[in-house]
C-alpha cells in the first residue's frame, strides 16, 4: 500500500531543483491546558475558534503562494496541540497545500500530538488524510514531573497513544522528553529515557528545560517554590543520554535530536541548514525571500485578517504579518553558522558555505574558529567544522562568537 502522503501529492509535479524547496510550518495555537513551562503562542478555552481558524489557515496557504507553484517537501503541524483539530480540517489545509505548492512525492507530513487527545478512529482518520509522522509530547515518565508541568496525561496514556498510533498505521513516531527539571534526580531521568526507549520510537527529541519569562515555572523558581534547575546535573544527564541512545542504535544528528538511521526529521533539518521555510498561522515565524518575519498573535485577529485577504501579495507576504526583517549578507552568514553548528555530524561544510555566500569560511570566521578549536569547542573534520562533545554542552558560547 502506498504511504498516505502520496495521496496528498500525487497530482503535483516534481520540484524544480534550481528553486530551493520550502518547508511549511503550520501553527495550531489551541490547547486544553497550558503547560507551566510553555512560552509559545498558545491559548486555552477557544475551541469554538478551531474551525474558522483552520479555514483562515487554508486561505493564508493559498494566498502566500503568489502565482508560482513553488516546491515544498515538508509540512509540519505544530502548536499548541494540533491533535485537537478534527481530521477533516487537517485535510482542508493539506488540500490548500496541494493546490498551492509543488509537493515532493512523498512529502514528510508531521503532526504534534499530546497523549490522550486522540483515539484510534481519530488516528486512522489523520493517517488517511496524509499525516505520515507523529511527534508525541511524552516529556516525562514520572508522575510528579507531569504534575509539575500540568501535562494532563499519564505514562499509561503515552503507551496507549503509541499503541493506537501503530494500529492506525503510523510507523514514523517521535517522542519528546525534557530533562534538567526542578527537583529531577538522575534516576528520574534514567527512568524517563528508558521508558521512552521501551516504546521503540524512530526519533527522540530531548530538551533541557528552559525557564522562560512570563511562565508559571519562572515565577515559581523566582519565588523559591520549586528548585532552581542544576545546570551541572543537566549536563551529566545529557552525556549519559547520549551514550545510552548510541547503545540503543540511535544516531545523534543535532544537539537535541536523535534518530534511527533514515528517520531524521526532514522539516527540522530545513531550519538547521538555514534554508527557507514558511511559517503560517497565528504567532508563526518564517524565513523566505531574504526576510525573517512573524505573524499576528491572537487567533481572532488572525482570522479577521485572513478573511479580508482575497488576492496574493508578493511572496512571501500575507495579511497575517506582524513584523519582518531583511537578512543581509552578513546576517545570513551568521545564521548559517549558528544553525549549522547544531548539526552534530556534519556541522558547517566549508565548500558549501563558499558556494552559497561567495566567501571563504576561513576569511570570514577564521579567527573565531581557530580560537574555538584551541578551546576544545570546535573540531575540523575533513571539509567540515563541527562541535566537539564538550562544545555541544557549551553551544551558546560557541554561537555567540558568530553573532
Amino acid at each position: 500500500m502506498k504511504p498516505a502522503a502520496q495521496s496528498v501529492s500525487a497530482q503535483n509535479t516534481r520540484p524544480n531543483e534550481a528553486t530551493p524547496s520550502l518547508a511549511l510550518y503550520l501553527h495550531i495555537p489551541f490547547c486544553r491546558t497550558r503547560c507551566t513551562y510553555c512560552a509559545f503562542n498558545t491559548y486555552t478555552g477557544q475551541d469554538k475558534l478551531i474551525e474558522p481558524y483552520m479555514r483562515a489557515l487554508a486561505q493564508e496557504i493559498r494566498m502566500v503562494g503568489d502565482t508560482d507553484r513553488r516546491p515544498a517537501h515538508t509540512i509540519y503541524f505544530g502548536g499548541g496541540t494540533p491533535s485537537l483539530v478534527p481530521a477533516d480540517l487537517i485535510a482542508l489545509t493539506l488540500a490548500a497545500c496541494t493546490e498551492t505548492f509543488a509537493l515532493a512525492d512523498p512529502t514528510e507530513i508531521t503532526l504534534e500530538a499530546n497523549p490522550a487527545t486522540v483515539d484510534l478512529e481519530a488516528l486512522k482518520a489523520l493517517r488517511r488524510v496524509g499525516i505520515n509522522r507523529l511527534s508525541i509530547g511524552m516529556q516525562s515518565a514520572n508522575a510528579s514531573e507531569l504534575a509539575l508541568f500540568a501535562r494532563g496525561h499519564t505514562t499509561d496514556d503515552v503507551r496507549e497513544t503509541v499503541r493506537l498510533a501503530r494500529r492506525a498505521g503510523f510507523d514514523n513516531l517521535s517522542l519528546d522528553l525534557i530533562y534538567g527539571n526542578p527537583g529531577q534526580t538522575f534516576e528520574m531521568w534514567q527512568t524517563s529515557l528508558d521508558a521512552a526507549l521501551g516504546l521503540e520510537p524512530k526519533h527522540l527529541s530531548m530538551y533541557s528545560l528552559g525557564i522562560e519569562d512570563g511562565t508559571p515555572m519562572q515565577r515559581w523558581v523566582a519565588r523559591g517554590h520549586v528548585e532552581t534547575p542544576d545546570p551541572d546535573l543537566a549536563a551529566d544527564m545529557y552525556e549519559w543520554a547520549t551514550d545510552r541512545l548510541a547503545q540503543a542504535g540511535f544516531e545523534q544528528y543535532e544537539i537535541s535530536n536523535w534518530a534511527k538511521p533514515g528517520y531524521e526529521c526532514a522539516h527540522n533539518l530545513q531550519y538547521w541548514r538555514d534554508l527557507p521555510y514558511l511559517g503560517l498561522g497565528a504567532g508563526a515565524h518564517g524565513y523566505a525571500g531574504g526576510l525573517r518575519y512573524s505573524t499576528v498573535l491572537r487567533p481572532a485577529d488572525y482570522i479577521e485578517r485572513m478573511t479580508t485577504q482575497h488576492e496574493p501579495l508578493p511572496f512571501p507576504h500575507t495579511a497575517a504579518w506582524l513584523d519582518s526583517e531583511v537578512i543581509d549578507a552578513q546576517g545570513e552568514m551568521a545564521e548559517i553558522m549558528v544553525t549549522g553548528l547544531r548539526l552534530t555530524r556534519t556541522g558547517i561544510d566549508t565548500q558549501a558555505f563558499q558556494s552559497r555566500t561567495g566567501r571563504s569560511l576561513w576569511d570570514v570566521y577564521g579567527a573565531q574558529i581557530r580560537q574555538l578549536i584551541r578551546d576544545g569547542l570546535l573540531e575540523q573534520y575533513g571539509n567540515h567544522i563541527r562541535l566537539t562533545p564538550r562544545g555541544r554542552l557549551l553551544g551558546n558560547l560557541v554561537f555567540e562568537a558568530f553573532v
